[in-house]
């Protein structure tokens, strides 16, 4: 394979997850149902909806109480009270909240539409929640995946967001182990002999977003293998790809 072609192989079969279920055992077992062996240095983009679901993050509406401020905003906006509630109790901060939309930080520090929560792909009075540490997640999944093959990987746990200034959404990393969640190429020179001053790449993010193409969101495709990518394997965290607050011009 050349050092300019990346492969991605979309792994069917995994079954409807639930709480409890062993998510590492069951992608292995999809992996070799396609006729798949892993390598090194291959990389896992996972869905977060299969892990969510796997660590009991979901929410029956009917057990959820709406608080004043809900109902209110909710009556505003024709929206399900009990599912703002879900939003603001997963929220450390709103970051805005009108015309309908709620943009708020989570618990983890991400700045995302509703907290991350979510009412799609799952049964009709479910919702589910992002995992509690998303890290965590990536590298539980990392090391069962590693113990089954007997080789070293990476592990991405993605999820969808909105990006400032452009329409549509885009997958990105929330989770990662055993990957560099950035390149950095600041020092570096240019093509034109001019050195590079603030070029940092978001490589966990571009790879969950080229995953997605794969993924789509309804064709039942939760985790996808990334071959190819000359990475940099090291332990690292999401909280990387975050921007400090006193650097962010959106807050």
């Amino acid at each position: 394979m050349s050092l300019s072609e990346i492969r991605l192989v979309g792994v069917k079969g995994i079954p409807e997850i639930a709480a409890g279920d062993d998510l590492g055992s069951l992608i292995a077992r999809a992996v070799r149902a396609i006729k798949f062996e892993l390598v090194d240095k291959d990389i896992l983009v996972i869905a977060q909806k299969v892990v969510s679901k796997a660590e009991g993050r979901c929410l029956r509406l009917d057990s959820i109480t709406p608080s004043r401020l809900a109902s209110e905003w909710a009556a505003a906006y024709d929206k399900d009270a009990r599912m703002i509630e879900a939003v603001l109790g997963q929220s450390r901060r709103i970051v805005r909240m009108e015309r309908g939309v709620i943009i708020s930080e989570t618990h983890h520090g991400f700045v995302c539409a509703n907290a991350g929560v979510d009412a799609s792909n799952v049964a009709e009075d479910l919702i589910t929640l992002l995992p509690e540490n998303p890290d965590l997640s990536a590298r539980f999944i990392q090391a069962a995946l590693e113990r089954e093959f007997g080789v070293s990987l990476a592990v991405i746990i993605s999820d969808t967001f909105g990006r400032p200034w452009r329409e549509g959404i885009a997958n990105v990393a929330i989770g990662v182990a055993g990957i560099a969640p950035l390149i950095d190429y600041r020092g570096q020179i240019d093509s034109f002999g001019r050195p590079l001053r603030v070029t940092v790449i978001a490589v966990a993010d571009e790879l969950a977003s080229a995953a997605e193409l794969v993924m789509q969101k309804s064709a039942g495709v939760p985790a996808v293998i990334i071959r190819g990518f000359d990475y940099e394997a090291r332990e690292a965290s999401s909280s990387e790809l975050i921007r400090p607050p006193e650097h962010d011009l959106f807050r």
